[in-house]
């Protein structure tokens, strides 16, 4: 019961903050920039002027799908942003451009993200069977065999650890990219602030999503606190 309820809370929350983004976009979008640029625009210029001639920027089908491609090197922008001439359109495609900057500087924590991407990819598969077998074995047990529930926890604290490294690099790229913007005169004054909402309700995602892996980390070590205290008691 408690792990449904973490996973509705987190849904829900995850839901709540995504609505107020895009209600953030739809209205932001109905003002143009001062400038005028369009979220293509942006994204080359920040390039240009940071230095980076090997990244390209490409239009995207989606709502949201927004990411840099460190394998590539492409700025990857959603059609509303690569087209778009408002402060978050223009927000977003700094920010995408931040990460490509962080990759040109050899940030630390985008490299440990990075070198944790094939190993989360290939441990994915079996981190729900080991935590759900693991479970049944545990329980069946009387909480004596714990191999299988343990290596679960293990590959699953490795979603935490991957969650909370990416909250503080997609912070760090916001701040490159709001710096960038008002420093080159892309944003007023008016501007600025709605950009830095927009980034900053972007930010909630990953750390709804963050905390909510936390929530689920500790409720699963909870099982060996509770076998433990059960134990004491016999």
């Amino acid at each position: 019961m408690t792990y449904y309820f973490i996973i509705g809370t987190t849904f829900l929350v995850s839901v709540i903050v995504n609505t107020i983004l895009k209600n953030k976009f739809r209205e932001y979008s109905k003002f143009y920039l001062h400038s005028y640029m369009s979220g293509k625009e942006v994204a080359e210029k920040m390039l240009t002027d940071n230095r980076i001639t090997d990244v390209n920027v490409l239009s995207v089908e989606g709502d949201m799908t927004d990411y840099y491609n460190p394998l590539n090197k492409t700025i990857n922008l959603s059609e509303k942003v690569y087209n778009g001439r408002n402060a978050a359109a223009v927000a977003v495609a700094a920010h995408e451009c931040g990460h490509a900057l962080q990759h040109k500087l050899g940030y630390n924590l985008l490299k440990i993200r990075n070198h944790l991407v094939p190993l989360l990819n290939y441990s994915s598969t079996f981190t729900n069977l080991a935590i759900i077998s693991g479970l049944t074995i545990f329980y069946n047990s009387g909480g004596k065999d714990s191999l299988i529930l343990k290596l679960g926890i293990g590959l699953f604290f490795l979603v935490v650890l991957f969650s909370f490294i990416t909250l503080p690099i997609e912070f760090d790229a916001s701040n490159r990219a709001l710096t960038w913007m008002r420093n080159k005169n892309i944003v007023n004054y008016q501007e600025y602030n709605k950009a830095k909402e927009s980034l900053n309700w972007a930010a909630m995602t990953y750390v709804v999503s963050a905390l909510g892996s936390l929530a689920q980390l500790i409720y699963f070590l909870s099982f060996f606190t509770n076998a433990s205290k059960k134990n004491e008691q016999l």
